[in-house]
């Protein structure tokens, strides 16, 4: 007995003695961000603990209270391109989901004509980068009229969150057994009255889940941004950030304080949302 039970610490201390060693690895990058942001040297000497020297506040303030003239009015500039990055990345999601929800339930559930090949499209689609796609998007956007503007970079992000969103639902709605949604049709639901009350309440984890990664996707996708945005004040704060690395130089502080900055409302979604991921990843990979 007294044998078993010191395998059983042996083996809970060599997996937690991973577990720590892995989250210092991950850690340990974001670690020097933060140094870099708070040190107010130019250049911080290398070592191996990063550590801010002379501790200050100066970059962070720098990068979240610049302002500038707009027509005779002073515009918190950091504010805009915060408020410009929230709308998209919460645009992308609802429109990609929206659109993928009753795409994805169609494509669980139904048997139709072209079901296998369309599949295959879309999955063809996330076979190239966005860097592709640019030149033919700015041009179609100049063509319609929304270039330079959030609508047409929603629509751009749209579709390629709209494939993702609809194999990730799909598998969750695979996920759900069909005896559910026939038992409510037995007691006088409808097809739709079923999908509403039943299944989408089941799989709202994995709708939570799905949001959350278009929006990040869109919140932090910079390429497509850079191109299609010519007017500072559409900037999102991806596309502010490369303002501080220059050419000839770069502002590292500032940019690291502004990397810190901008994951801010990202970790707050995750913190607010982790409760759903486990269970949303979960339903969204079990079968596919």
């Amino acid at each position: 007995m007294t044998g078993a039970r010191g395998s059983h610490w042996l083996a809970a201390f060599a997996v937690h003695g991973m577990l720590l060693v892995g989250v210092a690895f991950a850690l340990y990058p974001v670690l020097w961000v933060a140094s870099l942001a708070f040190s107010g040297t130019a250049t911080p000497e290398p070592r191996v603990l990063p550590w801010p020297e002379e501790p200050t506040l100066r970059h962070l303030t720098e990068v979240v209270g610049a302002t500038a003239d707009d027509g005779g009015e002073t515009i918190w500039i950091f504010g805009r391109q915060l408020l410009n990055s929230l709308v998209v990345g919460t645009a992308t999601a609802i429109v990609g989901v929206l659109i993928a929800i009753p795409t994805a339930y169609a494509l669980a559930r139904f048997e139709f004509l072209g079901k296998r090949s369309g599949m295959g499209v879309l999955l063809a689609t996330q076979m190239f980068p966005a860097v592709a796609s640019a030149i033919p998007l700015y041009l179609i956007l100049e063509a319609s009229g929304l270039l330079n503007t959030r609508t047409g970079l929603v629509l751009c992000y749209a579709s390629t969150a709209v494939p993702f969103a609809i194999f990730q639902l799909r598998a969750a709605f695979e996920a759900i057994p069909v005896d559910l949604e026939e038992a409510a049709m037995v007691d006088g639901a409808t097809r739709l009255g079923a999908f509403v009350r039943v299944v989408l309440p089941i799989a709202r984890p994995a709708i939570a889940v799905t949001s959350l990664f278009a929006f990040m996707s869109a919140y932090n996708e910079f390429i497509l941004a850079a191109t299609l945005l010519d007017d500072s004040k559409m900037f999102t704060l991806p596309v502010m950030l490369q303002r501080f690395v220059g050419e000839y130089d770069a502002r590292w502080e500032a940019f690291a304080a502004g990397a810190l900055v901008v994951s801010l409302p990202v970790m707050g979604l995750f913190y607010v949302a982790q409760r759903h991921l486990v269970a949303g990843l979960a339903s969204g990979g079990v079968k596919g």
